[in-house]
């Protein structure tokens, strides 16, 4: 057997480890101090990989010559610190994965907003034009998961920060960083200079053969991006200004240049609507083009791609008001796009655990097109603060159907009731996704 690699976490990403570990002959130990899903103890059981929960055995933990550390899990975590005081190296899933690739190539996706929707259209146009390939990272499988049971040629992977601290050698042959916008401040000493180094990671081992896909309207990225050593080519897109490399949007028609390729496709075939996804669709289909795929087939598969549950995804009419669960939005930027792209009076439902959230980027919004808002979550008092001397009505609430009732009491026919909380969900759901399914159930039941 080979040396002890220790596995802090027993989630998806911490049990696609330790699969992978067991597999490659390593000596693995998972360990978690929240309780194991049923699910996860089964998998670990049937594969003969000792686990624990409720627990840390520091001695065992402290004993390992690797760490693979679940994304979840802060540097100030007391254990972690101890981890990196005895020189022990700390890794992440997706570092551990990419170290059993072999030949395999990845296009890695990262961003403060856009991300999933990004991978997921990105893995679309990839599968529809007959590439081989596996959806992994935050949507999907885990990447380790996919690497032991079903190895590819090639893997789309959303990846967030968390994942990217804990880097030695991922080193993706396309990467895309869709913008950079203030969020997760609270794992980053509220520095968002930290932040921001994190998300520029994705590019660090990248050479001169590799593509690095980037927002040149996002003026965070804009301005940073040259204090960076990038050694890929770079690839950026945009709506402002054309480019004689890249993808950019002029007279509605979508323009994707590169070396190799250059077509065009008018905005009013891409199947996701609004100016954001217009972004997305960008960053997506320069992806699918330097990577080789046909341009009839990129054309093809974004016109056929579907919208993701939880991301402005349309849940019901119900008396006509309509009812848009975007659960997915966790931070104020999404929200922020969220209200940017509604024609209609918005009931709007945020609330959840504050992230050091700036509500005034959303003031202009909120005035212009919020009649209310509807709060849930244990502790509205910041939202109240921000938005009470400009939207008359504001509710408070504590769970997903008290909302759902509000907000439908407060709406008109025509008007839109938006779940779009701008914060994590952690204080009345298990996750986003849960608390869009419980949104969506509330509505079903009116």
């Amino acid at each position: 057997m080979k040396d002890l690699v220790i596995i802090l976490g027993a989630g998806e990403s911490g049990v696609g480890a330790a699969i992978l570990a067991k597999q490659k002959g390593f000596s693995c130990f998972v360990s978690d101090a929240g309780s194991i899903k049923p699910v996860h103890r089964e998998e670990l059981n049937a594969l003969g990989i000792d686990w624990e929960e409720g627990k840390h055995d520091e001695v065992k933990i402290l004993s390992a010559s690797l760490v693979i550390k679940s994304p979840g899990i802060p540097e100030k975590n007391e254990l972690v610190r101890k981890i990196r005081g005895k020189g022990i190296p700390v890794i992440s899933e997706i570092e551990w994965a990419y170290r059993f690739t072999g030949d395999s190539k990845v296009i890695a996706i990262t961003g403060s907003n856009g991300k999933t929707t990004t991978t997921a259209l990105t893995y679309h146009i990839c599968k529809q034009a007959g590439l081989d390939c596996a959806l992994v990272g935050n949507i999907g499988y885990s990447f380790a998961r996919q690497v032991a049971i079903d190895p590819k040629p090639w893997y789309v992977a959303e990846i967030s920060s968390f994942q990217l601290d804990d880097i030695v050698q991922f080193r993706p042959h396309v990467a895309i960083l869709t913008n950079i916008t203030e969020d997760h401040l609270d794992r980053y000493d509220y520095q968002f200079r930290n932040y921001i180094n994190s998300k520029f990671r994705i590019a660090m081992n990248q050479q001169a053969s590799d593509y690095f896909i980037y927002c040149a309207d996002d003026e965070v990225t804009v301005q940073y991006i040259n204090e960076f050593n990038i050694l890929s080519n770079p690839l950026p897109f945009s709506m402002r200004k054309e480019l004689l490399q890249g993808a950019f949007i002029k007279d509605q028609e979508m323009n994707v240049v590169t070396a190799d390729e250059k077509f065009q496709m008018s905005i009013y075939d891409f199947a996701l609507k609004g100016k954001h996804n217009q972004y997305n669709t960008m960053a997506a289909g320069l992806a699918a083009s330097v990577i080789g795929l046909r341009k009839d087939k990129i054309r093809d598969a974004i016109q056929s791609f579907e919208a993701l549950e939880h991301r402005m995804e349309h849940v019901a009419n119900v008396r006509g008001v309509e009812f848009i669960n975007d659960s997915k939005a966790t931070n104020v930027n999404s929200t922020w796009y969220a209200l940017e792209s509604m024609t209609r009076p918005v009931i709007l439902i945020l609330g959840g655990v504050d992230k050091g959230n700036d509500y005034s980027l959303l003031l202009d919004l909120v005035k212009e097109k919020v009649k209310a808002i509807v709060c849930m979550g244990t502790d509205n008092l910041k939202i109240h603060e921000a938005f009470g001397k400009d939207v008359a009505v504001m509710v408070n609430t504590g769970s997903a159907a008290e909302a759902v009732h509000s907000a439908f009491k407060l709406a008109d026919k025509g008007d839109v009731v938006l779940l779009s909380p701008a914060c994590a969900s952690f204080d009345l759901f298990k996750n986003y996704e849960d608390r869009g399914k419980q949104f969506k159930d509330a509505v079903k039941a009116l």
